[in-house]
């Protein structure tokens, strides 16, 4: 069974309303029909249902059982934006500026859903950037209880099934935090290792990635990764996790012989930290493309509801497969 199997099988067990509001891209009304045939999770889409309907109509997506909603006639609109002014008048917005905002960006109003309980997560990014999805997760949603950072990452499923946890991997952080200090790597790879436990559900093990192993190089590259590594291990101390150390020490056992002698991780890393987000944003890329995986995300983690980001390349199978994760996430926060 594959990792986006167990997350649709684990999906099932108990349904969760997840919220798209990317409804005038194509792939987000097939992600649909797909979600709802297979039944792991309650669909809300985001627009004009004329609109709406009429574009799965020209394209034979089937979207029954999907509920529509359009903010411009929504029951719940006053009380959306007097909640989203009450939240936000501290920093300058009005109530004419928050109605504003949720008549014409689809990403408030469905964060403003999850945030009033009426949905359990949303999903998007298909056609947006990242910011356009977390910044109003941020400024509605908050940071998660005893959350320090949140950060993004990739669920990435390898063909390949020697490296990681049966090909799969946790990338962190590919998709929001650019040039994270020492402290702050320490606390991804910490939100890294519990996502990883959600998720996976097995031991997580993490790389603390540089282009050095255990002082093979030294620069202020390095230095950072080696600070962040000993921080990890004084919040973390059982976790399993090793830096600084090289891509290959890490993921290949025989290399980690060699390389990194005594460490904990002994070439099985599957949770792995990267220096910062050019390092991760690219590296995930590579191992999509050239290795050909499969790339979930970015996934958030540390956010108080489940809210994930897309790759702008995604396809209606991948936004599929991300709204099962947030599903599962969303049953986690719930718990």
């Amino acid at each position: 069974m594959t990792f986006i199997e167990k997350m649709k099988m684990q999906a099932k067990q108990d349904i969760k309303t997840i919220v798209l509001p990317e409804s005038e891209d194509i792939r987000t009304l097939e992600a649909t029909e797909i979600v709802l045939k297979e039944g792991f999770a309650n669909i809300i889409l985001i627009g004009n249902p004329q609109e709406i309907n009429e574009l799965a109509e020209k394209n034979n997506i089937n979207l029954n059982g999907a509920q529509i909603v359009n903010p411009a006639t929504s029951a719940d609109f006053s009380k959306y934006a007097n909640d989203l002014y009450e939240l936000r008048k501290n920093k300058g917005m009005t109530l004419d500026q928050a109605k504003e905002i949720l008549k014409n960006n689809s990403r408030y109003f469905a964060t403003m859903m999850v945030k009033e309980g009426d949905a359990d997560g949303f999903v998007s990014g298909a056609s947006h950037p990242t910011s356009d999805t977390l910044r109003p997760a941020l400024q509605i949603l908050k940071a998660a209880p005893g959350t320090k950072l949140v950060s993004a990452f990739f669920v990435m499923v390898l063909s390949d099934k020697e490296f990681g946890d049966d090909g799969v991997f946790i990338f962190a952080d590919s998709g929001l935090n650019e040039y994270p200090d020492a402290d702050a790597l320490s606390e991804i790879a910490i939100s890294s290792s519990k996502s990883f436990k959600e998720l996976i559900g097995d031991e997580p093990k993490v790389a603390m990635l540089s282009y050095s192993t255990h002082g093979s190089a030294h620069s202020p590259l390095t230095d950072k990764v080696i600070e962040a590594t000993k921080l990890l291990k004084e919040k973390a101390p059982d976790l399993i996790s090793d830096g600084e150390i090289q891509l290959d020490a890490a993921i290949i056992p025989e290399v980690a012989e060699r390389k990194a002698p005594g460490s904990p991780l002994q070439g099985k890393a599957n949770i792995l930290i990267f220096p910062d987000l050019d390092a991760g944003n690219i590296g995930y890329k590579l191992t999509q493309r050239f290795g050909h995986a499969e790339a979930y995300g970015p996934l958030c983690q540390g956010v108080s509801k489940a809210v994930n980001d897309l790759s702008r390349g995604c396809s209606s199978q991948d936004i599929a497969g991300v709204v099962a994760i947030t599903a599962v996430q969303a049953q986690k926060i719930t718990q």
